[in-house]
């Protein structure tokens, strides 16, 4: 093991490297141990070695573009702590390391007998528990050392290949953008092939053939190691803190995953490759992004400067298959009472607003409900980034759009909302109402744009009129808070409450009517309810869903219309 310290030209520390290994490469290139930036420096341009009789440097470029103190070599060794390496305005010095484990000079043997002198037998054990310390630092950067090296060589020749293919893509001028994804795809794989059988023989005979063209080939025309998680439907949320540091959910649990990018440039790669088509961009200027994937999958990016460790990326998926009603209720979210009840709520143009918090699965809820539209209304969607997936013919879905370059162009939903009243809707869904666009939402329920569906995050029924108030004044109209509140009592009728409990399961908690406004607080009333009874011996929770006994009074004036409603879902 030896050190390795690089200064600038000015003598300024940039950084010191621990070498595990024998040998420690150093150039421009990603798969040497010492990365250095800089047009003069080659791709490999020297190493240093260790051997019995010391540590020798060597260039690699064949031109003798190294110097050691200030004169030309091709090779020099042994090299001593004082010797300056200069490599393209580098200064580089080395020098080998101490055994941690060596006795310290001056440390008297302990004896079976004992030793008399109690001052020396403190310091001798003073001296072992100094160089036990130090033994422990130096394993612990050794292990990390060893880490970050496995990973730096699992990734070298993957990033070899990557750069023959980008090489042999100039040299036959590609042209990637006459070509769809599926051409491109089986273009770029037989290329990739191509490569790894012309390495032949210096690729590692471990090395795995079949699985280097895989990786290359996502992170060539695909988004990387995030192929093989996306490909995977037991996992519903991706979470990229950093380009080695990737989370995902499982089953409502997190867990850390093994898939690693090569590099934070390889994390830009794949979140520009997602925006791009979206005409959305992401840059230091404009460093948070709202997006989707071709499933409809949400996606959002933040990068450096904001994001502190990295390029952050976080991917919501969505089901691939269009989930219904039965299937929340083998999930346990809802039962049948609930599902019958919501049905006709959406079917006889109740306005609902699903409620919840982050990740309780309020746009789930939102698609499910949208299935109970019928097929013969339009309905007009508004979003931020388009997410829902309506089954209806008769659909137009908007989409808000960010600013430009220059900062302008910017539509936001409020706008949209706006622009949708004129669009001679029967049913407007709005993704999520989080700002000014609330009042307005209100506005189309209030006038005539009835069976309207929305969500908006909440605790709790109660918790999301005052947060429906806030919203409203967000629109920057001075209205009376009485207003407000009539106008939130008047328009939304039903409110669905969603949460995620502590071992990942979603359920439906509160279904809760407005019931109108008495002595300036809106009245709530519970039609069903979940009832928590505990946890079961997995951890799972336990509880049962339950009719509180009140009936909505829609379902009154159906009745009276002469309309067959069950009213036994109502009793407790």
């Amino acid at each position: 093991m030896f050190d390795v310290i690089v200064n600038d030209s000015d003598g300024n520390r940039v950084k010191t490297f621990r070498c595990p290994v024998a040998e420690c490469s150093i150039g421009k290139a990603r798969d040497n141990f010492i990365q250095l930036k800089g047009w003069r420096v080659a791709g490999h341009h020297a190493e240093i070695r260790r051997t019995p009789e010391g540590l020798f440097v060597e260039d690699k470029t064949g031109q003798a573009r190294i110097e050691v103190n200030g004169v030309e070599v091709e090779h020099f060794g042994p090299l001593k702590s004082t010797d300056v390496i200069h490599i393209a305005g580098y200064q580089i010095s080395a020098g080998m390391i101490q055994d941690a484990g060596a006795k310290p000079s001056g440390a008297k043997p302990a004896t079976a007998a004992g030793n008399d002198d109690d001052d020396d037998d403190d310091s001798l054990k003073t001296a072992i528990g100094v160089s036990r310390h130090a033994a422990i630092e130096e394993s612990d950067a050794l292990s990390k050392t060893i880490v970050s090296l496995m990973h730096n060589e699992k990734y070298k020749w993957r990033n070899r290949v990557h750069d023959e293919l980008l090489e042999m893509m100039d040299l036959r001028r590609t042209d990637i953008g006459s070509m769809d994804e599926g051409a491109l795809r089986a273009q770029v794989q037989e290329m990739v092939r191509e490569i790894i059988k012309k390495m032949g023989d210096k690729l590692p005979s471990d090395l795995d053939r079949e699985a280097l063209a895989t990786e290359v080939l996502n992170e060539a025309v695909g988004l990387g190691p995030l192929e093989k998680l996306l490909a995977d439907d037991s996992i519903t949320e991706i979470m990229v803190n950093k380009f080695d540091d990737i989370y995902v959910e499982k089953a409502g649990k997190l867990t850390k995953s093994d898939v690693t990018f090569s590099s934070d440039n390889a994390v830009m790669t794949a979140i520009e490759r997602i925006v791009s088509p979206l005409g959305r961009r992401i840059d230091e200027s404009s460093p948070m992004v709202d997006a989707r994937l071709k499933d409809g999958s949400r996606v959002n990016a933040i990068i450096p400067p904001l994001a502190l460790r990295g390029p952050c990326l976080t991917i919501r998926k969505f089901a691939k298959s269009k989930l219904q009603a039965e299937d929340l209720i083998r999930f346990g979210a809802i039962n049948e009472a609930m599902v019958q009840f919501l049905q006709m709520a959406v079917k006889h143009k109740r306005n609902v607003i699903i409620s919840g918090g982050t990740g309780s699965g309020k746009t789930t809820t939102l698609n499910v409900l949208s299935n109970f539209i019928p097929p013969n209304e339009r309905i007009v969607t508004v979003e931020d980034a388009a997410e829902l997936k309506l089954a209806q013919p008769h659909l137009v879905s908007l989409e808000a759009r960010p600013a430009n370059l220059e900062g302008k162009g910017a539509v936001p939903i409020r706008d949209l909302v706006k622009n949708c009243l004129r669009m001679r809707p029967d049913r407007i869904v709005v993704g999520e109402c989080r700002g000014g666009e609330t009042l307005d939402m209100l506005q189309a329920m209030n006038t005539g744009h009835d069976g309207s569906l929305t969500t908006a995050h909440a605790n709790t029924p109660r918790d999301l009129i005052a947060r429906l108030e806030v919203m409203v004044m967000m629109s920057g109209m001075d209205l009376p808070l009485m207003a407000i509140r009539e106008q939130v009592a008047s328009a939304i009728h039903i409110i669905v409450q969603q949460t995620r409990f502590t071992d990942g399961s979603r359920r439906i908690i509160f279904i809760t009517e407005i019931t109108g406004v008495e002595s300036g607080i809106v009245q709530l009333q519970d039609i069903f309810k979940y009832q928590q009874e505990g946890f079961d011996e997995k951890g799972r929770v336990t509880g049962h869903f339950m009719a509180t006994g009140a009936v909505p009074e829609f379902y009154e004036d159906l009745r009276q219309r002469g309309l067959n409603v069950d009213m036994s879902i109502f009793k407790q």
